[in-house]
């Protein structure tokens, strides 16, 4: 049995087989979004974005418009970074002051995760808040940190966040539409968002049983555009019993996940589930994330 330091180790509860049932039949909802394109599919597609709201809080989109040569042209850009001995990684390492760039010490309910990050604002410089006390209303300017190889990381990345956040709020304006409420309802909320694009890498775990690429835990954010890799490793946990079960990875697609604060701007009960990433013991897993974190009112 290989060692594993114990920093990483999950509570025998929270580890990725502790109430899993293999081979579940229900999934969550595949929309094509190409649909829209007949007007006589819209609302049909609108209705089915509506009830995988309400009922799961996640669901997978095709034909989304983020173009497949920008997805692939990231994977292999950030495979090269990650790939990189530490010593250059660590030079655009994020610290107390710029919590921006690579980063591979992250806790989930104070347990370490299993993986590497590397995280960009997607306007640079952001302006954010100067500390975490709400009653401080200083603010202060961050700039993201971009490795000097590969020499394209940084252009690889900017394409796609600007195709993440076309789509990102595209599927505002539907969720908006499946709430009966103008399309454009939720525009003046981001007009200062506060979006981030991040890549996670979970290299191989010599004991995928004890530890996880991230923790259970439910997203913060208003919504999520996570693109797997076809390792897939995305687990969620269905509200009604608290069953585990993964999220099968389906070519090209993107996979939509309704964070916290969107139930805060609509003031409905939709459907957080908890979700986390397993580990695997021969295979690496990457994946990337645009998230729209925060609102205006």
């Amino acid at each position: 049995m290989e060692d594993l330091d114990p920093t990483y180790i999950q509570a025998p509860e929270h580890r990725s087989d502790s109430n899993f049932i293999p081979n579940q039949p229900e999934e969550i909802p595949v929309i094509d979004l190409s649909r829209l394109d007949d007007p006589e599919d819209v609302q049909n597609v609108i209705s089915e974005i509506g009830d995988a709201c309400e009922k799961w809080g996640f669901f997978q989109v095709l034909n989304h418009g983020v173009p497949s040569d920008a997805r692939q042209r990231v994977e292999k850009t950030v495979k090269m970074f990650f790939d990189l001995p530490m010593e250059e990684k660590i030079k655009v390492k994020r610290d107390d002051v710029n919590p921006v760039g690579y980063h591979d010490g992250e806790h989930t309910k104070n347990v370490k995760d299993w993986k590497e990050v590397f995280d960009i604002y997607f306007k640079d410089p952001m302006v954010i808040p100067s500390t975490t006390d709400p009653e401080d209303e200083g603010l202060r300017l961050v700039y993201n940190k971009w490795p000097q190889s590969p020499s394209d990381f940084r252009e690889a990345c900017e394409v796609y966040a600007r195709h993440a956040e076309k789509l990102a709020f595209k599927l505002l304006e539907l969720i908006s539409l499946s709430l009966g409420l103008p399309k454009e309802r939720f525009h003046d909320y981001f007009k200062e968002q506060m979006s981030f694009f991040r890549i996670n890498r979970y290299p191989p775990c010599p004991r995928p049983d004890l530890a996880l690429g991230v923790g259970h835990h439910k997203d913060a954010d208003v919504i999520s555009l996570l693109a797997q890799d076809d390792v897939g490793g995305l687990q969620v946990s269905r509200r009604s019993d608290g069953v585990w079960f993964p999220i099968r990875p389906v070519p090209n697609a993107l996979v939509i996940n309704i964070g916290n604060c969107m139930e805060v701007i609509i003031s409905l009960n939709l459907c957080h589930i908890l979700l986390l990433y397993i580990t695997l013991k021969d295979s690496f897993i990457i994946n990337e994330y645009y998230y729209i974190i925060n609102m205006i009112m």
